[in-house]
């Protein structure tokens, strides 16, 4: 079957290409389904992070193998234990993009509501990170919100802090990424800090939670002082290591939180505000392109990752 797989080039880098002669999905048993891909989005993040062989790349000798965990595909069979899922239904699982896959009905996979847009679901689970990483926040109504960095998962949980009733606002260095946090609306203020220097644009002590997508080295001590006294910072998975300056959240009581994946239920809060359109993932939906021309989205996602924001695969 047809896969997306890094692999090692003969110089030595990594690469992302289609293959056509993947093994093939097994075929169910017990409360397994099989799915036929539709649609399959880039995880930015993570799939960069493999590609450049970062701290939680698989290693070279495990190469070359998928890597990635947004799929839309139809069930196609069912196990004889399935109960929940039939043939016919359209499905986002937290497959790799896998022409076809196969996994538990009691997975991160939820059936898809006719009103949601199935390349939208392509996201699903980026959005699903958002979602768990405001919900290990416990944002609360009139609280002030940071979010730093308007990649697809900033933008994301810009808009669920502003559903919990938060003020938020979000900051970037990538101007174009600003204009669709303009265009969805549901930041007060909108910071380019390339422009205006970190110091001058983000005032210390002023949000009540700063959520930091950029994962930026080096930045941490910044992400401190912007937390109000008794403030909760956020930082998402992806570091090799933080570093802080330990007096700057001891004198504030600072909580300093870590956030990974998610799970079922973020998946389905994530699925159900879609569904009612409180939720907006079309405006962050950048590049919607046929699996045979992810080569070049992955050269573009490995050596100019700004230029990127929400990709999905048409297969």
């Amino acid at each position: 079957m047809r896969a997306l797989v890094t692999r090692l080039r003969a110089d030595g880098r990594r690469e992302k290409v289609l293959v056509h002669d993947w093994p093939d999905a097994p075929a169910p048993e017990g409360n397994q389904v099989r799915t036929r891909t539709i649609y399959s989005g880039v995880t930015n993040g993570t799939e960069r992070n493999d590609l450049v062989g970062g701290n939680y790349a698989r290693p070279e000798d495990r190469l070359p193998a998928p890597r990635g965990y947004q799929n839309v595909g139809e069930v196609i069979e069912c196990g004889p234990e399935v109960t929940t899922l039939r043939r016919g239904d359209l499905v986002f699982s937290s497959s790799d993009h896998l022409e076809f896959a196969t996994f538990p009905e009691d997975w991160l996979v939820v059936r898809l509501r006719p009103s949601v847009d199935r390349r939208d679901a392509a996201l699903f689970g980026m959005a699903s990170v958002a979602m768990r990483t405001c919900r290990n926040a416990e944002i609360r109504e009139s609280e002030r919100v940071l979010v730093v960095g308007a990649g697809v998962i900033g933008q994301i949980a810009a808009q669920l802090a502003a559903i919990s009733g938060a003020d938020v606002s979000i900051c970037d260095i990538v101007e174009p990424r600003l204009e669709i946090a303009r265009q969805i609306g549901a930041a007060s203020a909108i910071i380019n800090t390339a422009e205006t220097r970190w110091e001058e644009a983000i005032p210390e002590e002023a949000f009540d939670v700063v959520m930091d997508f950029a994962g930026v080295p080096g930045m941490e001590d910044h992400l401190l002082r912007a937390a109000a006294p008794r403030g909760r910072v956020m930082l998402i998975a992806g570091r090799s290591e933080v570093r802080y300056t330990f007096n700057l959240g001891q004198s504030r009581e600072i909580t300093i939180r870590q956030n990974n994946h998610f799970d079922l239920s973020d998946l389905q809060m994530v699925h159900s505000l879609t569904a009612e359109g409180r939720l907006r993932i079309s405006p962050v939906v950048q590049d919607v392109v046929p699996v045979d021309q992810a080569p070049q989205i992955y050269e573009t996602l490995r050596d100019n990752p700004e230029k990127l924001m929400g990709t999905v695969f048409v297969w």
